[in-house]
């Protein structure tokens, strides 16, 4: 079924923290990764159980890497074990950073430092990273915003387990705002569509939010499309594709 356009009723800076890491009744909490997927940030989640050392517990998923559906999905990181935050002034959140830290090439360098950057950033405290001492002025969002894909989706992740209508958000920069999704069943059938606009687009970033509804007759693996409609051809261009499971839905 298409819906009609929905955007978020309350924009947030794109550059700006997310939300803060939602602590669950069961005692578990969520944190937001930032792997990387094509040379570019990706978000994904982790639910963990709970603690106080929460930058150690996201530095130490983040170099664990993506689990085996995220690495089907074509997640990746960059950054390696043994990082850790040494303290956290001001805003600023400074890292110890491991051996190996700056290996490879500048460009494989930078998206390193976005990953922590991004994923560090969402904790209330945190606004900007330094990468020790030798490193003079701290990173925030801002400086890696070129390395955000034309559509970023921070939901669903890769693997979650999701109900009809499913809420779909994230970020996009595409042309006139408008951010496409649909809905594939196991058999790669599209069972629902829908689109929506971002907050800004066509040279701005903005955050979008779309739900969309569908029909599937038994529970199982299924795909949610993210995409922009081409403006010369109207080919399906940007793809982000979030495997899923998807409940079944009359």
């Amino acid at each position: 079924m298409n819906l009609p356009p929905a955007t978020s009723s309350d924009p947030v800076s794109p550059t700006a923290p997310d939300a803060a890491p939602e602590t669950n009744p069961s005692g578990s909490i969520t944190v937001q990764l930032w792997l990387t997927r094509d040379g570019k940030l990706a978000p994904t989640r982790r639910t963990l159980p709970a603690t106080l050392a929460t930058s150690r517990l996201a530095l130490t998923e983040l170099a664990d890497g993506p689990t085996r559906a995220e690495a089907a999905a074509g997640l990746d990181t960059l950054v390696p074990t043994g990082g850790q935050v040494v303290h956290i002034v001001g805003g600023v959140a400074t890292l110890a950073p491991p051996a190996g830290f700056d290996a490879g090439d500048a460009a494989r360098n930078r998206l390193r430092r976005a990953q922590v950057v991004w994923t560090l950033t969402q904790f209330p405290t945190v606004r900007r990273v330094a990468f020790g001492p030798a490193v003079a002025a701290p990173a925030g969002r801002g400086d890696y915003t070129d390395l955000l894909p034309a559509i970023v989706v921070t939901a669903p992740s890769v693997g979650d387990r999701i109900t009809s209508l499913v809420t779909v958000t994230g970020t996009a920069d595409v042309f006139e705002a408008t951010v496409s999704v649909r809905i594939l069943d196991p058999a790669g059938r599209e069972i629902g569509t829908a689109f929506t606009t971002a907050a800004c687009g066509s040279g701005y970033r903005g955050d979008y939010r779309a739900r969309v509804d569908y029909r599937l007759d038994r529970t199982g693996p299924g795909t949610i499309e993210v995409y922009e409609v081409s403006a010369r051809d109207g080919t399906r261009v940007n793809v982000v594709a979030v495997p899923v499971v998807l409940t079944a839905a009359g």
